[in-house]
């Protein structure tokens, strides 16, 4: 179907049966407890879009909900609307193992200039930020974001997922956790005594936040790979205060500077790990020095709440395919499928198993290479006759061929971050891994107990014989 920018998206998503309009909510926990209550533990909820919210005008909204259904995702990633969750991981590998950059062209105009703000006409409470949970230690405008920098040594452009909190009319704070390539950026800036320029979206193609959450490899320009994913370059705007691309379609835009001399307290945030691991801190103030926004703006929100386990979720497809890719290509041979669970804390790898020590050797790759190293805890490898994506099929995989004494490997001094709860305050950063072989041990394979299952042509004769009775 194609779509050019969030507004063709949210037509294109009505259309489709899968977007809610809700007005009078409040920005003050009301909005963030709809989002939790329609879509939690729900596949295929609908995308919510809140207009009329309390003290602000009609056309001012909020939509969230952006990827909680595989045809939205498929949209938003140009596939065809009836993929599979196996044909969309299949053609994420594609994308990967083939992958295709087109990128930016500068345009002088677009519909973020409808209105441009300076000085002290900037306003950031002009829009209606939720307080999304209660304990928030304030409103946040940027969590489906896309955080635009420079390498200051090497000139390439990174666009990176990371909180952003509202402080005051022209300040605001940007929370980007240790590694994250935006934060390697922000401190070569301040190594070099210079404030750091960045350009923040609130709202745009859901393309934008969905590839901006994602491991690029270090130095490549997720502009590049958005513009390969939709065939045509990204149409941005060179922004005048700091040179950096404003998409020119975006919704609401920010030019700013991160200072190297002053901070504020930042948090806490209900973070995706089901806590606020993270706390309350300071963080370096971000003075807004030019806000954009289109007439009637829309901020796009991913609020995160306690984690659901589905391994059908967009993000957890698109991270199962990245693991995979990378498997791959590290050399791991047949590596039949991959699941991510919980938001990166679980990875199942299922494999054909092909020599000792095969399925150690998948599950400190998966562990460690790049799109499943930062804050893991478990991988679990698994024959290719368990189905990943059913968390029943890996638990009993899990019971009944693990030995712990001779079936576990633990990672130690593994990359973790501020957010993980298990981690005491004074010790972030660090975490382990486990690394459990639920595979049938390789030396014994051919007689390890047969299981029980149904052929495949018993199962269908069956379903077709009883489909009325049973199966519809």
């Amino acid at each position: 179907m194609g779509y050019t920018d969030l507004r063709e998206w949210i037509r294109q998503v009505d259309e489709m049966g899968e977007l809610k309009v809700l007005e009078g909510a409040d920005w003050n926990l009301e909005i963030g407890t709809l989002t939790v209550l329609a879509s939690k533990g729900k596949a295929g909820s609908p995308a919510l879009l809140f207009d009329r919210i309390k003290g602000y005008p009609r056309g001012y909204r909020v939509l969230v909900g952006l990827f909680e259904s595989l045809r939205r995702s498929a949209l938003t990633t140009n596939l065809p609307l009836d993929t599979t969750r196996d044909g969309f991981i299949r053609a994420w590998r594609e994308r990967l193992f083939n992958r295709r950059l087109i990128p930016p062209v500068t345009v002088k105009s677009g519909p973020i200039m409808e209105n441009v703000y300076e000085g002290k006409d900037i306003d950031m409470w002009k829009f209606p930020v939720p307080l999304w949970h209660e304990q928030d230690g304030g409103r946040y405008i940027g969590t489906a974001d896309a955080i635009i920098t420079r390498d200051p040594e090497e000139g390439w452009i990174n666009m990176g997922t990371y909180r952003t909190m509202v402080h005051d009319r022209d300040t605001i704070a940007i929370w980007i956790s240790p590694g994250k390539h935006g934060r390697i950026h922000r401190t070569k800036y301040f190594e070099q005594g210079k404030p750091c320029p960045v350009v923040a979206c609130f709202g745009g193609d859901p393309l934008l936040h969905m590839v901006a959450s994602r491991p690029e490899p270090f130095g490549s320009s997720e502009l590049d790979y958005i513009g390969g994913i939709k065939g045509k370059p990204v149409e941005v705007i060179r922004g005048e205060f700091t040179g950096l691309p404003i998409p020119a379609h975006a919704e609401i835009a920010v030019e700013a500077e991160i200072l190297p001399n002053e901070t504020k307290l930042e948090g806490p945030f209900g973070e995706w790990t089901g806590y606020y691991a993270s706390g309350e801190r300071l963080e370096p103030v971000v003075k807004v020095k030019r806000l954009y926004h289109r007439n009637d703006p829309i901020i796009t929100g991913s609020p995160p709440h306690r984690p659901t386990g589905r391994p059908d979720e967009c993000n957890e497809l698109i991270r199962a395919a990245y693991i995979r890719d990378q498997l791959e290509k590290a050399g791991v041979p047949d590596v039949k499928d991959v699941a991510s669970y919980y938001h990166r804390f679980l990875t199942v790898v299922a494999i054909r198993q092909r020599y000792p020590g095969h399925a150690r050797q998948a599950g400190m790759i998966a562990g460690q290479c790049q799109a499943g190293a930062y804050l893991g805890r478990y991988v679990v490898v698994v024959d290719d006759d368990i189905d990943v994506s059913d968390i029943n099929d890996v638990l009993w995989a899990m019971c009944t061929r693990v030995d712990p004494v001779q079936s576990v490997e633990i990672i130690r001094r593994a990359w973790s971050g501020p957010l993980d709860p298990a981690i005491h305050k004074d010790k972030k950063g660090f975490s382990s891994r486990m690394i459990i072989d639920a595979c049938r041990p390789y030396e014994w394979l051919k007689d390890f107990p047969p299981a029980i299952e149904l052929s495949r042509e018993a199962r269908q004769a069956a379903v077709e014989k009883w489909r009325k009775e049973l199966f519809s």
